[in-house]
């Protein structure tokens, strides 16, 4: 009896030793075969878009606009010289003074010029007394000769000393007008109407002749000088309608192309353009920076998209869309853009009815799955946070 149970013993704690192994090896091959299936089983990710982050391509006109900025100028301005060198005595305006043509300025003490236009207008004087003189004496000889009084050459000197006294007049009268031109040029009157921009000089001072003075502008009329490409010129024409934007003022000012240069600058592929700018109340003032705007109408529609939804990658524009529920990447050909309105031509690859990302998105991947929804779910989070 006892040898029996002895001998059974062995026997029996093997097999207890096989199934418990047996029990192990089927709990570990279950829980990695269910390690293995588990991410089989997980359902894709889908990317979800908010309606105002898909856009749909919109066909619409383009008009090409051209700018150029630069300072205006007043065209019509005038720089006040002195034509005679003296003492100023004194300046009747003041910067910012407004002056009507004609109008006096200043005077400049022009006592030597006054001596000197009174020494000439002496000469003149005689030169026409002895003109008048030799004109009698010739007029008697001719006579006397006429009788056989005197010799034809006595005459003939007669006749000599008549074309040089007529010819010192002319020439004394010469002198003198100059002397009068001189003294009214001198005096220091406004050629133009218009506003006292600068004075050069102050009372008391030598001045020279062709010293500046005072500068004057006529701010009625003021010009945009600027440049454009040679590619651009040939979309302008004289009379083209401008719109001008200048520094200080909220609404533009409405100007027109006034002249093209007719050939491009040196060492430049830009052509200068003048824009003339009608200033009646003179609101504007010469000097202040403008950019000046031509918008030329397109007669075509165009298929746009906003400018946001452009990518690039290795110098290639793209376009993510949404086509059968996934993502897809479109390498696009651009055309125009319009910086104001924020939208771009695509010439080339882009259909009309696309779905297209209207912002750029980090991490997206190519055949992504990919929807657009009313609005984002809150479930999952809500759900998470009642576990």
């Amino acid at each position: 009896m006892n040898l029996k149970r002895a001998a059974r013993s062995p026997w029996m704690i093997g097999s207890a030793v096989l199934a418990l192994a047996a029990v192990a090896t089927g709990v570990i091959v279950g829980r990695n075969s269910q390690a293995v299936q588990r991410p089989q089983g997980k359902a894709p990710v889908v990317l979800e878009f908010l309606p105002r982050e898909v856009v749909t391509p919109q066909w619409q006109a383009m008009p090409q606009v051209i700018e150029f900025s630069g300072p205006l100028v007043a065209p019509d301005s005038a720089v006040v010289r002195a034509k005679a060198a003296g003492t100023l005595v004194g300046l009747l305006v003041h910067e910012g003074s407004r002056v009507k043509a004609g109008q006096l300025l200043g005077r400049i003490d022009l006592t030597e010029m006054l001596s000197r236009h009174h020494e000439r207008q002496a000469a003149a004087d005689a030169a026409r007394a002895t003109f008048e003189q030799a004109q009698r004496t010739h007029a008697s000889n001719e006579r006397l000769a006429a009788q056989a009084f005197i010799s034809p050459l006595a005459l003939q000197t007669s006749r000599s000393q008549l074309d040089n006294a007529r010819a010192m007049h002319e020439a004394a009268r010469a002198t003198l007008a100059t002397s009068s031109a001189n003294l009214r040029e001198a005096a220091l009157v406004a050629p133009i109407g218009g506003i006292v921009a600068k004075r050069h000089v102050v009372a008391g001072e030598k001045v020279s002749v062709e010293q500046q003075l005072l500068t004057l502008v006529d701010l009625r009329h003021l010009e945009l000088a600027g440049s454009v490409g040679t590619h651009e010129v040939s979309r302008l024409a004289p009379g083209m309608a401008v719109q001008v934007r200048v520094e200080g003022f909220d609404a533009p000012f409405q100007g027109r192309l006034a002249r093209i240069a007719p050939a491009a600058e040196a060492g430049t592929r830009s052509i200068g353009v003048t824009i003339a700018l009608d200033n009646p109340k003179e609101t504007l003032r010469a000097g202040q920076y403008a950019v000046a705007r031509v918008v030329l109408a397109d007669s075509q529609q165009r298929l746009t998209v906003p400018i946001a939804a452009l990518g690039s990658v290795g110098g290639q524009d793209q376009l993510w869309v949404i086509a059968d529920g996934a993502l897809l990447r479109r390498a696009v050909t651009l055309g125009r853009r319009d910086e104001t309105y924020g939208r771009v031509e695509v010439l080339t690859g882009l259909a009309p009815d696309a779905q297209v990302l209207g912002a750029r998105f980090d991490n997206l991947r190519e055949g992504a799955k990919a929807m657009v929804v009313a609005q984002k779910s809150a479930a999952p989070a809500s759900g998470a946070a009642s576990r």
